[in-house]
């Protein structure tokens, strides 16, 4: 992808559909769901600048640009590009610290690619890249705010945990390893190559501690969202239900490569949003 097709713009709509959470959004009332949509493009939008592959410091400046641009628009100044958000961003009081944070997130990867980070800097990458996402998100869903907070924290974690162990060896492709520089160590891996690790046998025992961390955020969102009415969680327990079975069929198939791509069946999809968001 080149820069200049990660900077174009995006039908908000039309980008989401592809998307895990699409059928989470696609259940919300008219003007919630035109904030997600909103929120996933923007976040599609600075995440395809960090994976393009235009030169580095062309991508720093195309990120930062959109530093500029949050920051007009909560200046009352937005940009063509996101003047479509200003009744959202009033509607729901998004913040813009939550913008920001996920621009900083995304733009950790830009630098050089991330490498066996320490579990500090994993967990401020997660919270910024889909913690902050969910801070976005229950303003939108009508979550009050301390709950809400909470659950944008566990939620997000979980979510992203679960897309690291599903998604070592494209993460490989990409120069970047996501797994804890304390966890390899523990198994006795000292490189930090990303394809070597990935081919070594002792993988499984550096994704043990995250499967049983990402399983405890899980449960703490589970436990925030029996809180609230069901209207209110509706769309964050489908996106917890969908990666909750991606986890599951994860630690069915196991860690060790070679390791097959796993996927949640149409049939299981369909039943995840069945029951969660008409029954």
């Amino acid at each position: 992808m080149t820069l200049e097709t990660a900077a174009a713009p995006m039908n908000y709509g039309t980008s989401a559909s592809g998307s895990s959470f699409y059928a989470a959004m696609r259940i919300l009332p008219l003007e919630q769901r035109e904030a997600m949509f909103q929120i996933y493009s923007f976040c599609r939008q600075v995440d395809d600048i960090a994976d393009s592959d235009g030169p580095r410091p062309e991508r720093l400046a195309a990120l930062q640009q959109w530093r500029d641009d949050i920051d007009a628009l909560y200046q009352g100044r937005p940009p063509a590009r996101l003047k479509d958000y200003v009744t959202s961003v009033r509607k729901f009081e998004l913040k813009r610290e939550d913008f920001l944070a996920i621009v900083d997130g995304m733009e950790m990867d830009v630098p050089q690619d991330i490498r066996a980070p320490d579990m500090a800097t994993l967990d401020l990458y997660c919270d910024r890249v889909a913690s902050a996402v969910g801070r976005l998100s229950v303003r939108v869903f009508g979550l009050p705010q301390d709950d809400g907070i909470l659950l944008a924290h566990h939620l997000g974690r979980a979510l992203q945990l679960t897309n690291i162990l599903r998604d070592i060896d494209e993460d490989a492709g990409l120069g970047r390893l996501y797994l804890p520089r304390e966890g390899l160590l523990e198994a006795g891996i000292t490189d930090t190559d990303p394809f070597k690790v990935a081919a070594d046998p002792a993988v499984p025992k550096v994704c043990a501690p995250l499967v049983a961390l990402a399983k405890q955020h899980f449960e703490k969102s589970d436990q925030i969202m029996a809180r609230h009415p069901r209207r209110l969680v509706r769309a964050p327990r489908i996106m917890s239900k969908y990666y909750g079975s991606i986890l599951r069929l994860l630690i069915a198939r196991g860690f060790a490569a070679p390791r097959a791509p796993v996927r949640v069946s149409k049939v299981t999809r369909f039943a995840i949003i069945l029951r969660y968001a008409f029954i």
